[in-house]
């Protein structure tokens, strides 16, 4: 779209631009073009653009995407949308603030990239919405004013390094690709702004407690001049920590780099699992296709010669009727990284399906409730559960949740419905045990 076209695009709106929302439109189509050719798009992606606007980066989609999925928060502009693009089932338009978006509906969409010409009130709050752990996107390519950009990538000891940094880079890879300046936009900005390609962070990194670094890091920085001895909470040795982190006792926050910032959310993490991933030691019962005990042998022998033992999954829902889903930590021997019950696991030698339930309640998620998980069915061995008998339970919760970082690498709250469309599009995001779990549970 040309300046022109976006300009009588607005006038038809009835669209003033408005400071106050940050709207500053793309009136460049060359530098549309090539914003959008950052996204490494395919015929199989999905893409969600926040903050459309006229649709002069939208455009560049059609046709290229199996699914294009419209965030505006502009009411007329939104509607402006969804005329334009009403005989286009492969076109959502959705009317909705992005910092408040309900992320979790995104989710079935995957393989999903994320793409935002963020206004400038607000872009912020739209990636910590949407683009915060967990998140369904393989790939992000943000505008926004130029300042923000460069805290996004920044490094330690720079005036730029803070907290948004640092919640960015502990998920993201962060590549600032180009300045964009106040003359490709309509009405022109007073500063320039800049493009950065968000690809996520796989490697390099020890697990750790994600929401424990968040609080650790929001203490670091809340006084960013000061000791930051003096702003952390009481824990392990400081001057053990910082012999390990190779710094000085009276290192400041800005001064730490991403792995350090982890190093010391580690220490600080009091989980007893924070390093155990599974244990393959541990004795399990051998049983046969009746449940009944015929020996033992350890996790590694049971997994490695496919014997027959027993397990259990619980389902636990929220008062709103979410179920609760955990991603699996990449360090788990089986199924890492794919999305699985509340709460599952294995029964120790001589353990009762019902303790063992109580068991991993409290050590998966750190749930200790006064009301018993209640049985409501149970799985016969097969391939998909591993050669388990498992017991599958229910519980309602609304409690905290506590999780080692080791065996769980997020949970979120799903509506039922999303999961039954997200396991309709893409049953591979999914551990086999829980899926056998859901064909049951759907029976009830």
């Amino acid at each position: 779209m040309t300046g022109r076209e976006i300009r009588e695009t607005l006038d038809h709106a009835g669209v003033l631009p408005s400071k106050q929302l940050g709207q500053n439109f793309l009136i460049d189509p060359n530098m549309a073009r090539w914003i959008v050719s950052q996204l490494e798009v395919s015929p199989e992606d999905a893409v969600v653009e926040v903050g459309p606007g006229t649709g002069s980066l939208s455009e560049h989609l059609l046709g290229q995407v199996r699914k294009l999925i419209l965030i505006e928060f502009d009411a007329r502009l939104a509607a402006a949308l969804a005329e334009r693009f009403k005989n286009d089932p492969g076109v959502e338009v959705h009317h909705a603030d992005g910092a408040k978006f309900d992320g979790r509906q995104l989710f079935k969409h995957r393989p999903l990239k994320f793409l935002g010409n963020l206004p400038y009130s607000c872009g912020g709050a739209i990636l910590k919405n949407l683009l915060s752990r967990p998140h369904p996107f393989e790939r992000a390519v943000i505008m926004l004013q130029k300042e923000v950009i460069d805290r996004l990538g920044a490094k330690p000891g720079t005036k730029d390094y803070g907290i948004l940094s640092l919640r960015t880079q502990a998920n993201w890879e962060v590549k600032s690709l180009r300045t964009v300046p106040p003359e490709a936009f309509y009405p022109q900005p007073k500063i320039d702004s800049s493009v950065a390609v968000l690809t996520p962070r796989i490697s390099g990194l020890p697990t750790f407690d994600y929401r424990l670094f968040d609080e650790l890091i929001r203490r670091g920085f809340a006084q960013r001049r000061k000791q930051l001895k003096k702003q952390l909470p009481d824990g392990p040795s400081w001057e053990e920590i910082t012999t390990e982190l190779t710094v000085a006792t009276t290192v400041r926050g800005e001064e730490l780099t991403l792995a350090q910032w982890v190093h010391l959310t580690r220490a600080y993490d009091p989980h007893p699992l924070k390093d155990v991933p599974q244990k393959a030691g541990e004795i399990f019962d051998v049983v046969d296709l009746d449940d009944q005990v015929t020996g033992t042998a350890t996790r590694a022998e049971v997994h490695a010669q496919r014997l027959t033992h027993r397990a259990v999954h619980v389902f636990v829902f929220n008062k709103r009727g979410d179920l609760l889903l955990q991603k699996r930590s990449l360090l788990k021997d089986m199924c890492p990284g794919l999305w699985d019950s509340s709460v599952s696991g294995h029964l120790d030698s001589g353990e009762t399906y019902e303790a063992a339930a109580v068991r991993e309640l409290a050590e998966e998620m750190g749930i200790i409730s006064e009301t018993r998980p209640e049985e409501i069915a149970k799985i016969t061995p097969g391939v998909n559960t591993g050669w388990e008998h498992v017991k599958l339970y229910q519980l309602r919760y609304d409690g905290s949740l506590r999780y080692p970082s080791a065996e769980v690498d997020a949970v979120m709250w799903f509506p039922i419905a999303e999961i039954t469309s997200w396991i309709a599009g893409h049953p591979a995001d999914f551990a086999p045990g829980f899926l056998e779990c859901w064909e049951k549970f759907k029976q009830l």
